[in-house]
């Protein structure tokens, strides 16, 4: 059974959500804020965290930040915060995925589940990666495109293993910043964008409707999921 903290301060979520999730058999153990959530986190393991970003203790990126210390516990924020800035934050600071409040229960589940096969993902061993026609053996570095192989520059490597890597997450212009030059600050969206552009074109069917590299509005750029 998939064990699920989910860290809310407000009792009707905590009562909607609880017996929904227990009957789509999770098992759920709610808290009222950060402090709790950081002693049940020591106390057992989750498979899941369910993260209110609003909670009356600590802002709820405080606590990814401190999870992410030594933690790969997929997290999933449940907010009513909607601006950009804060979604940005809290994917940079580890957060997998992001909903907004209110949500449908439908919704949830499916991120729940897309969640958990990041989690299986991110604790195998398999070095090869497939999705949508591309495969990357990341053991020798090298790519193929509907079995033909592919010559990747340095730089287009490392965006395509770094979006591997977190495939299905939003992986933000920082993190890409972080993981391709290594953080230089003077790397701008615009040279992220070119990158992501050149890599379209060498992996794309069609770059101008890409299927593969998907672009987050505002945030940054998700990698499809592999074929299972």
């Amino acid at each position: 059974m998939t064990k699920i903290l989910l860290v809310e301060d407000e009792p009707h979520i905590v009562r909607a959500l609880s017996p929904a999730l227990e009957a789509e058999g999770y098992e759920i153990t709610p808290v009222g804020n950060g402090s709790a959530a950081m002693e049940a986190l020591a106390g057992e393991g989750f498979d899941l965290i369910l993260l209110d970003l609003g909670l009356p203790d600590m802002d709820g990126k405080v606590v990814i930040e401190r999870i992410r210390e030594w933690s790969e516990v997929p997290i999933i924020v449940l907010s009513a915060r909607h601006l950009e800035e804060e979604k940005i934050a809290a994917f940079d600071l580890g957060a997998d995925d992001y909903v907004n409040k209110p949500f449908a229960m439908g919704e949830l589940l499916a991120r729940l589940r897309a969640a958990q096969r990041g989690r299986d993902r991110r604790f195998s061993s398999v070095s090869v990666f497939k999705a949508g026609g591309l495969t990357m053996d990341l053991s020798s570095r090298r790519v193929w495109i509907e079995d033909e192989p592919i010559h990747l520059t340095p730089k287009e490597y490392d965006l395509a293993r770094t979006l591997a890597r977190y495939a299905g997450r939003v992986v933000t212009h920082r993190q890409i910043a972080a993981a391709v030059w290594g953080g230089a600050g003077s790397v701008d969206s615009q040279s992220i964008r070119v990158l992501v552009a050149q890599l379209r074109q060498k992996i794309e069917r069609n770059p101008a409707r890409p299927r593969i590299v998907l672009t987050e509005q505002g945030l940054g750029y998700r990698m499809i999921e592999p074929l299972d």
